[in-house]
């Protein structure tokens, strides 16, 4: 398999259970949400996504011919000598349309812990370490359980109260970003305050200016 990988760079992880953790991430390119093309947004299930995934152009982006060849990639990013257990966040775009049982082996032979970040339309293989589902209205998710659910407040027809039953051991609350983020965040607040099952996940990566 030929992996097309938009983008892999070292940062901090800045939303959810995992905030301010150092991670390698692995932005795949392609989603079955949205084209990525600004003209198809209007027809797109997901209207809001704020990230590049078109192409193969991006930091040390391109295609992989094999599943060493991208470990050895991601491996490369991962500061050398750091008693730390090495992180890969697999994001994308939709990262379940690529990743596959060769990739999670070759990862974890490098000694990586793996989290993927997922709209859930998609079952995920075995062996990934930590699953972040992001659900989406208008899509039918098939992943009902993981490590964490994190939520874009608000939408329309993905109203939390939808998924709180759901296995997960976190969830999250993150308001949407845009034009009204500061109202979308007044209302994530309100929303976890009167229900405390959910907690507030904020771009912490955006409010200081990291990718």
């Amino acid at each position: 398999m030929t992996y097309a990988v938009k983008e892999i760079y070292y940062t901090l992880q800045g939303e959810g259970a995992q905030t301010g953790r150092a991670a390698v991430f692995l932005r795949f390119a392609g989603c079955n949400l949205w084209s990525g093309r600004e003209e198809d947004r209007g027809d797109a299930i997901c209207k809001f996504c704020d990230t590049d995934f078109v192409g193969t152009d991006g930091p040390r982006g391109g295609k992989f011919a094999t599943a060493d060849a991208l470990a050895d990639a991601v491996t490369s990013n991962w500061p050398k000598g750091e008693g730390a257990t090495p992180y890969v966040v697999c994001t994308g775009g939709e990262p379940l349309l690529q990743i596959d049982a060769a990739l999670i082996d070759a990862l974890h032979a490098r000694g990586f812990e793996i989290g993927i970040e997922t709209n859930g339309t998609l079952m995920p293989p075995a062996g990934i370490d930590w699953i972040c589902l992001s659900p989406k209205a208008g899509a039918d998710f098939v992943l009902k359980r993981g490590d964490e659910l994190k939520l874009v407040f608000p939408q329309e027809g993905a109203e939390p109260e939808r998924y709180a039953g759901l296995d997960f051991r976190h969830f999250f609350l993150q308001p949407m970003d845009g034009p009204a983020r500061a109202a979308n965040t007044q209302a994530a607040t309100a929303y976890c305050l009167n229900h405390p099952q959910w907690r507030l996940s904020l771009q912490t990566h955006k409010l200081i200016g990291i990718p």
